[in-house]
């Protein structure tokens, strides 16, 4: 009977079967998501011990659920699995038949800040005049031409920038509207032709502008109109204007006309030639860094750059959507961290309403980087009042620098998961995921109850294997074996690991084994229906 429950178990754990893993949820847990007005089929939730397979609480954790923004850890640990906390990306510079060459290398982070020591570097290596033109090779990554994802009704926000292989200050560009001797003009952060401007502002009748972009193939439009009178002052804009390589070609010449490289050239895009000579390369940030923005900040477009590099590193140059998503994967897939068929990453950034994962699935790849990384990779996420997207959500509460989390938002989707430091000194890997139209406001107020509850309770001492009768008042527990012999170690280790609380009595002789104890009927019914497919003899008993 033992190595028909044990075999069981495996299949259980390994294959992750949707379904069959019992709910277990504390009654004082359970009065929290009672209290939230969802359905619980609209929940899942995981919390278990990090640096054990102890289970504290388990509800739908193999259902497939759209992730939001926390699907960025998956991006961000696979980068960081390949490429290591020191990677660095590389924009090379060359010269050929008098044109100046710049590859990009996919680097989310050039900026207009970068560019002088860029100028002074090419300088540097004798740079004084550029007699042809300045070509660009963006094929690094073959993505669509479109600047922004369209995503919702905010499409010049930041949130909706697209990559390029030659990214340039996040794809969005800096405007401001200025009211000026009768009429309203427009000034650009970055002088030049990165973007045309269609001017029909009425001066007068208050401030009122109307802004849109016209995207084309090669270059776009900014529309104004409206009404903006001359005492509307100066206001600024950031949004997804210019094409960004478009932006960085102007920056560029304006900063070498200023250190006195001569240019009367033209913007070409093309591959690099034959022949050219590398002269320069401009590396960025630590991929540490990069990781870090993208979790604390949720940041979308880094998290696109992370999946797209990682398909060019393991599947080649150009990388496309469908390599970096099937890189991810791979490397995810070493480890056994994914839920097969249960996920499905889309673009890496969680602006899909496409993708889905499991909470299992989450918790597998937390607990990996904890193991591989420990505190470095947990400074990544955003800290409990310190910084990130959760640093006013948890300030001046218990929960103050005792959580290292990732949020995630959509309409329907509002999720939360990293790591929880109780109490009592240990750390627990929580995952919550609410999809549910009520998800944005009240998902918020269910999570933050679940996160105080697991920093309040001292789970590590009151709930646990060996003392399970602590874990609630009531006393419903499923009984899956009788045995002659002290049940093996190996037996009781399989059976924590498919996320059963358990204890052992010993009654006429035998050793009784009882999974539990269970909160309500219904919890133990459900833990009693995963049990059945183990030992048919299981049932549920109250002791």
């Amino acid at each position: 009977m033992v190595t028909r429950v044990v075999t069981n178990i495996i299949l259980l754990w390994g294959l992750a079967i949707g379904g069959l893993f019992a709910d277990f949820l504390p009654s004082s847990l359970e009065g929290i998501i009672n209290r939230s007005g969802f359905s619980k089929s609209e929940i899942s939730v995981f919390i278990k011990e990090t640096k054990s397979e102890q289970v504290v609480a388990s509800l739908n954790i193999d259902k497939r659920m759209v992730p939001a923004s926390i699907i960025k850890v998956y991006s961000a640990y696979a980068a960081l699995l390949e490429l290591g906390f020191d990677y660095r990306w590389q924009t090379n510079f060359y010269t050929v038949g008098g044109n100046l060459v710049v590859q990009g290398g996919g680097d989310p982070t050039l900026a207009s800040k970068h560019i002088p020591g860029i100028v002074s570097a090419l300088k540097q290596r004798g740079v004084r005049s550029i007699k042809g033109n300045i070509i660009i090779d963006r094929s690094y990554f073959e993505v669509p031409t479109n600047d922004t994802s369209f995503f919702d009704e905010n499409t010049y926000s930041a949130y909706n920038a697209m990559p390029d292989a030659l990214m340039f200050n996040e794809h969005v560009s800096k405007f401001s509207l200025v009211a000026k001797g009768g009429a309203a003009y427009i000034a650009k952060a970055i002088p030049g032709e990165s973007f045309a401007v269609s001017n029909q502002m009425r001066n007068g009748g208050g401030c009122a502008p109307k802004i849109s972009v016209d995207y084309g193939t090669y270059n776009t439009t900014l529309n104004l109109s409206g009404n903006y009178a001359s005492n509307c002052g100066r206001r600024s804009y950031t949004m997804i204007v210019a094409k960004s390589y478009r932006d960085f070609y102007y920056a560029l010449v304006s900063e070498l006309r200023k250190q006195g490289i001569g240019y009367k050239g033209k913007l070409v895009l093309a591959r690099v030639p034959n022949g050219a000579k590398k002269i320069y390369t401009y590396y960025s940030p630590t991929l540490e860094n990069v990781i870090s923005t993208t979790l604390k900040k949720s940041n979308n477009l880094f998290a696109r750059h992370l999946m797209l590099t990682l398909g060019a590193k393991i599947y080649g140059a150009p990388s496309n959507l469908q390599k970096g998503r099937k890189a991810v994967e791979n490397v995810l897939n070493r480890y056994s961290l994914l839920s097969g068929s249960a996920t499905y990453i889309d673009n890496g950034s969680g602006l899909s309403n496409r993708s889905r994962i499991t909470a299992r699935s989450m918790a597998k790849v937390l607990d990996h980087a904890f193991r591989s990384y420990g505190q470095r990779w947990m400074n990544t996420l955003s800290i409990a009042g310190v910084d990130g997207t959760i640093k006013r959500r948890f300030q001046g509460s218990i929960v103050n620098r005792k959580a290292w989390m990732k949020t995630g938002t959509l309409k329907k989707a509002k999720n939360i998961t990293g790591y929880v430091k109780s109490n009592s000194g240990k750390y627990y890997t929580v995952v919550i995921i609410v999809n549910s139209p009520r998800a944005k406001g009240a998902g918020k107020v269910l999570e933050d109850n679940v996160v105080k509850w697991v920093v309040e309770q001292n789970v590590a001492t009151a709930c646990n294997a060996e003392t399970p009768e602590k874990c609630d008042t009531k006393r419903l527990f499923v009984q899956v074996g009788s045995f002659s012999t002290q049940p093996g170690n190996e037996f009781l280790d399989r059976l924590k690991s498919a996320g059963f609380i358990y204890k052992i009595t010993k009654q006429d002789q035998y050793y009784k084994v009882y999974a539990g104890p269970f909160s309500t009927p219904q919890s133990a019914s459900s833990a009693l229906k995963a049990l059945k497919s183990i030992s048919a003899g299981a049932y549920v008993v109250e002791l």
